[in-house]
This record gives C-alpha cells, structure tokens and sequence, in this order.
C-alpha cells in the first residue's frame, strides 16, 4: 500500500463546515478530539467576521456525524492575566486525557505573539484556564497523554524564523513550570516537510512506539502545501524518536482541501485510535471545513519502520 494511500477518507467529507454551526462563524477547523462517556468530542476552531478564533464543540455518537452545541466552548478571556494574551483569539486545541482530567492545549493570540494556554475540563460543559504555559512566540503545543519519569510531556513548535521550524520535547512537574526542553525533529531539505513541522495530533500508544501524527509544510510557486506525516517516539523515552515516515500519508486532493481561506492545506489536531486496530483522523481542509478519515494502525507503524528517513 502506498504510504499516500493509508488514510481512507470518508465518502461524506466534509463532516462539518460553518453552515452547520447554530452561530455566526466563517470557518470549522482544526480541531482537538477526544472520547468521552462513548461519545467522540470535537473542539474546532472558527474564524469570526472580524477575523478573529473562538473555539466551539460538535458531539458524535459514531466519529462521523457531528451535532454542534448551540454556543462557543472557549472565547477570548475578558478578565486578568488571560485577557491580556487572548484578546486576538484563542486557536488549534488538542486535547489530552491524564486521570479523568482533559487538558486541553490552545494557541493564545494577542498584540505579544503567540503563546500556549492549557485549560481543563472533566464534563466538556465547564472549562477552567489553568496557565500560560509558554512564552511567545510558541504553537502547536500538545501533552503526551501519559506521565514520563512523574513528569507531564509536552511537544511544541516554536515560532520563528530565527532557527528551523522544528519540534522540540519540554517537561512540567505541575502543567505550569516547563523545562528541560530539547529539539527532537526537524525538517528535512528538499523533502514534503523541508519548510517547516509541526506537532499535530495528541500521540498514541502502539506496541511499537508513540504514534505522533504531525504535519509538513512545502513552499512552492504557487505557495505553502501542508501535508501530514507519522513518527513513532520510543514508549520510554519519548524524546527519542524511533523512525520518520519518509512519504507523507495525506495531502490536499479533494476541492474543500485545494480551495478555501488557506488553500491546499490537511491540517490535524486529533486522532481517535479504536479498539479494533484503526484510528479516525480528522483533518481541516483549505482552514475552513473539517474532515475525517480512517487508517490501520499497523499501517501507519509500518510506514514508520519500513520507510523511514535518515
């Protein structure tokens, strides 16, 4: 099987666009998924007409059909700290479970840059803001969904030109002091992914490693193709990386990933691995309507392994 072939995209993509959101939003997408009480839960961002991100929730019983809830989940903070650091929107959740607690990673835009915020929920109806956990300009931050040596794990990509736009590791007693940070994957010249990565996905456990779903960015003439890619961490030192997938496993193709607010861009911040050796990856197409498709796990592993990068 062709590594471009692994995901099986679903027939009715897309899944959800801003005509099925209850209030007034220009975009649906790239959005943080979790399971919770046999119910896939879908945090998605959307553009507002003033061009800023609110961050909304859709509910599924199957990870297929989506129903949004009739208000936004996370706006921009209008009170202390947090205030300050979102007054230009709160973007790209991922979502990590640590003992019955859902930590939810989020993009923090204000007039400062870019910063990471985490909040947390146990019932997806109250959210609490926990910290800032980074400073600017940092993004794409999410949390390894176990503990490493009884430290939390969390994966970002700073974001500057000042070096490679690369992913490095940082770990946090108590989800608020973050240290020991080291790089741990860049892009490689002249491949898919040669301008810049980026974490995706909250990792998974396979027997072989980490499965981390990341996404690549290609500068062309006709400007950026973001594709997504598979890397496997090792399960005990997730700051090692065991094999790069040397192909990417998704790329835009279908008209609502070609053409939108970003055109030809596949862009991920969730997976759902299932019981039966699959995972459901969901996707935002062109930054403006959200996407969902299925893989074999083993598939992915093997495209890890069996054609990895140097």
């Amino acid at each position: 099987m062709r590594n471009n072939r692994i995901i099986k995209r679903y027939k009715k993509n897309p899944i959800l666009t801003k005509d099925d959101i209850p209030y007034p939003v220009h975009t649906v997408h790239n959005a943080g998924m979790a399971k919770y009480q046999d119910k896939y839960i879908m945090l998605f961002r959307s553009h507002l007409n003033t061009g800023r991100s609110i961050i909304g929730l859709a509910e599924s019983k199957d990870g297929f059909s989506f129903k949004s809830r009739p208000e936004p989940f996370i706006v921009p903070c209008t009170e202390g700290i947090f205030a300050q650091y979102e007054e230009f929107g709160v973007e790209d959740p991922r979502i990590s479970c640590i003992n019955d607690e859902y930590l939810i990673t989020y993009s923090a835009y204000s007039r400062y840059g870019v910063r990471i915020g985490l909040a947390k929920t146990r019932d997806f109806v109250s959210v609490e803001r926990i910290s800032l956990i980074t400073q600017a300009d940092l993004r794409n931050a999410v949390l390894f969904p176990e503990k490493y040596n009884n430290m939390y794990v969390r994966l970002d990509r700073p974001h500057s030109e000042i070096s490679p736009w690369s992913i490095w590791i940082s770990y946090s007693p108590d989800l608020k002091f973050w240290g020991e940070s080291k790089l741990i994957m860049t892009p490689m010249q002249y491949h898919w992914d040669e301008m810049k990565i980026g974490p995706g996905a909250t990792p998974f456990k396979t027997k072989k490693g980490w499965l981390h779903i990341y996404h690549g960015v290609f500068q062309t003439m006709a400007g950026a193709v973001y594709r997504l890619g598979a890397a496997l961490h090792d399960l005990i030192d997730p700051s090692k990386i065991i094999a790069v997938s040397d192909s990417w496993i998704l790329e835009p193709e279908d008209p609502w990933e070609r053409t939108g607010y970003v055109p030809n861009v596949v862009f991920c911040c969730g997976a759902i691995p299932e019981d039966d050796g699959t995972v459901k990856i969901y996707w935002a197409g062109a930054d403006t309507v959200m996407c969902v498709g299925t893989a074999s796990i083993d598939d992915l592993v093997n495209a890890c392994i069996d054609n990895p990068r140097n």
